[in-house]
């Protein structure tokens, strides 16, 4: 499951750890800026009192600022790496609000000023694309341990990389996806039982066969992500990693895995290669049929962390160390210098439903339809403030303000993402899903993704247990019972989006992403 927003949170069960002490190295200086929600002490706002309100939220985005800076500096100069914590999550550092009346009409032509502030400031910029020069310097590790061509009778992109190890070690003692996940532990005692007998000799050598996927299905979070990875995975020429998100190519390869415990050592490539071995030895089994050698085995690789698309918040603790206004590489850039010909699988929904089912969904306790206004309200004024200064992708992209609003209304803006990554990759290597659509028809939706990944036919019953079996990862009870966001809520929340949706409908060249009909 997608990580409670973003890069920098944890668990649920993490939550009072985010109270503690940012360090900022060396004894300097230590912040305590945890806020808790004020909002029944305070009076309502309106346009009359709003620029007393963004005065606030702006000295509260410039503290962020310089907090980001000390603490991203601290870590490029001492490299004190458990040391180290990073900006707390949205909903323990709160910047100081005033309470939304809801009844008044003030507070709702504030937020609609809001709104029509950010969305005349709406802009798409193409962005500079690095070369593979800079990226081989900034990941050089990844380029070394991949080749650029693949075996050229497997359908997935698999190589033989010579194993030095010692054959008595076990050779997952060291992973730490094995380490840090407990329930996998059955999965890697197979693997390891089946290692040495997937060792190839050759010429005095050793060799094991490494794999990455065919594909990626690469977001958005709560759009339908899960339910599509549990129905591809019942296909037989499919295999997916042995655990649905990874989440390597947007944190585990920083060494993030929870907030409270601040950056681990970077899990190193070969941890993540172990993720696909399952699937690698049953393709490597297939190599080894007398009745296949000479036919292209055709099973292929599927890896499903819904936040390859949008995340790139490490970048600014990595990257230039934090001193541009954008990141200068994203995900996108080394998956397409490894892997130009990788396929990805894009499931979107409305993102004014997609928000309040994020909002759902993470474990906050006393959840209502007005605690949300409440949070989109002030993520709203965040986003605006962020603009006054700098330009849109740059906020999108932006850590600090990522992570001080009370909800992700960035994950929402995906033509900003998906032009991105069209700016590497071919319109012809993503295929964009609706939730709605897959909701209305599976079969029609599975039939679009078995035609993208060129999977071959399948018997009425497999077609019939993939496309007919429940709906995975739906909406609890208790969250069902809240009902539906306020109606002001949601005309406020369709106003801050249709300008990307516009530009999403037109890029895709379908109106059905203008969600009108939603």
């Amino acid at each position: 499951m997608d990580y409670k927003y973003g890069l920098l949170t944890g668990a649920v069960d993490e939550v009072e750890d985010y109270k503690r002490k940012s360090v900022l190295g060396d004894g300097w200086l230590s912040l305590l800026t945890t806020v808790e929600d004020s909002r029944g002490l305070c009076q309502p706002w309106g346009p009359q009192n709003l620029g007393s309100l963004r005065k606030v939220k702006v000295f509260s985005f410039l503290f962020c600022l310089v907090a980001t800076f000390f603490i991203m500096a601290s870590y490029v100069l001492t490299r004190d790496q458990k040391g180290l914590l990073l900006t707390p999550s949205p909903h323990h550092v709160r910047v100081m609000s005033q309470s939304s009346n809801l009844s008044s009409g003030r507070d709702y032509a504030g937020v609609k000023e809001v709104v029509r502030n950010i969305v005349a400031r709406v802009e798409f910029r193409q962005r500079k694309v690095p070369d593979l020069t800079e990226l081989r310097e900034r990941e050089a590790h990844i380029f070394s341990a991949i080749p650029r061509k693949f075996l050229p009778n497997l359908k997935n992109p698999c190589w033989y990389e010579e194993y030095t190890g010692n054959s008595t070690v076990d050779p997952y003692g060291q992973n730490l996806y094995a380490l840090y996940s407990k329930r996998f532990q059955v999965v890697y005692d197979h693997l390891r039982s089946a290692f040495q007998e997937h060792l190839r000799p050759e010429a005095g050598r050793l060799y094991r066969l490494r794999c990455l996927p065919y594909f990626y299905i690469i977001g958005q979070p709560k759009c339908g992500t899960t339910d599509l990875y549990d129905r591809l995975r019942l296909h037989p020429q499919v295999q997916f990693t042995t655990m649905k998100e990874p989440h390597w190519w947007t944190r585990k390869r920083f060494g993030i895995i929870r907030l409270s415990e601040g950056f681990h050592s970077p899990y190193p490539l070969k941890d993540y290669l172990d993720l696909f071995d399952q699937a690698a030895y049953q393709i490597q089994d297939l190599l080894g049929s007398s009745s296949r050698r000479n036919t292209k085995t055709d099973i292929i690789i599927g890896e499903a962390s819904a936040s390859t698309m949008w995340d790139n918040n490490a970048w600014v603790y990595f990257y230039d160390n934090g001193t541009g206004m954008e990141p200068p590489c994203l995900v996108q850039d080394f998956i397409h210098a490894v892997q130009p010909d990788a396929k990805f699988i894009v499931m979107l929904r409305d993102p004014v439903e997609r928000l309040y089912s994020d909002y759902l969904y993470f474990g906050m306790a006393n959840k209502t339809v007005e605690d949300f206004h409440e949070r989109v309200s002030e993520s709203l004024q965040l986003f605006e403030v962020c603009l006054a200064e700098r330009s849109m992708r740059s906020c999108v992209y932006n850590t600090t303000l990522n992570n001080a609003m009370p909800v992700r209304l960035q994950v929402g803006l995906y033509v900003v993402y998906l032009l991105d990554w069209l700016s590497v990759f071919s319109r012809e290597q993503i295929l964009v899903l609706r939730l709605e659509d897959h909701a209305a028809s599976r079969k029609h939706t599975m039939h679009k993704v078995f035609d993208f990944l060129q999977l071959g036919p399948l018997t009425q019953q497999k077609e019939a247990d993939i496309t007919k079996s429940p709906a995975s990862n739906t909406r609890r009870p208790a969250n069902r019972n809240l009902g539906p966001m306020l109606p002001v809520t949601r005309e406020i929340l369709q106003s801050f989006y249709g300008p990307f949706n516009q530009r999403l409908a037109q890029v895709l060249r379908d109106p059905a992403f203008l969600w009108t009909q939603s």
